[in-house]
């Protein structure tokens, strides 16, 4: 998704670092800004550090920031996707509305952490549908396309997702945030 930046891009691992920020802020923008200060204090360049999550309203906002460890620590797909469809088992289609929703935060080394926020809303299926895809992707249906995440290409996830509306809103503040082209 970033191929058409027009910046020099390196991950952690380019850089050689293994570094585990933890997540300990209560919101996605908290976590975010962890995140992208920490690294960009130690890597001393200007750094972009992402969370996302999924929001359902059945569940007043669950799983949240907590999306990943929706089920456990270990992170595990399977069973997070198993809990939510577990706590939805009684809520009606029409319902069972949800976002995904992604916090872009920019650290610049003595400047103010910016963000730049993406969200993309749909419904949570009954069950599992397509192959492609991680995390809540077999779950999440897309109602104008009657597809899940799961079931769609990458290229056209890519152009309608939560990260894509962040990393178009970064693009857009791009330059001034930075101060230059």
């Amino acid at each position: 998704m970033l191929l058409n930046f027009q910046v020099e891009l390196y991950s952690l691992k380019d850089l050689g670092i293994s570094a585990e920020v933890a997540e300990t802020g209560s919101t996605f923008r908290e976590n975010a800004a962890l995140k992208a200060e920490t690294l960009s204090k130690k890597t001393k360049m200007v750094t972009i550090a992402d969370d996302s999550g999924l929001a359902v309203d059945a569940l007043d906002g669950e799983p949240g920031v907590f999306s990943a460890r929706y089920a456990g620590t270990d992170k595990n797909s399977e069973r997070n996707i198993d809990k939510l469809l577990d706590k939805l088992k009684d809520v009606p289609p029409e319902k069972r509305t949800a976002r995904f929703i992604c916090v872009l935060a920019l650290s610049i080394p003595g400047k103010p952490t910016r963000f730049a926020e993406g969200r993309c809303a749909g419904l949570i299926t009954n069950g599992r549908r397509g192959m492609g895809g991680f995390g809540y992707d077999p779950v999440f249906l897309i109602p104008e396309r009657q597809l899940t995440f799961a079931e769609m290409g990458a290229a056209e996830k890519n152009k309608i997702s939560h990260r894509a509306h962040a990393l178009q809103r970064l693009r857009e503040n791009w330059g001034s945030w930075l101060g230059g082209d």
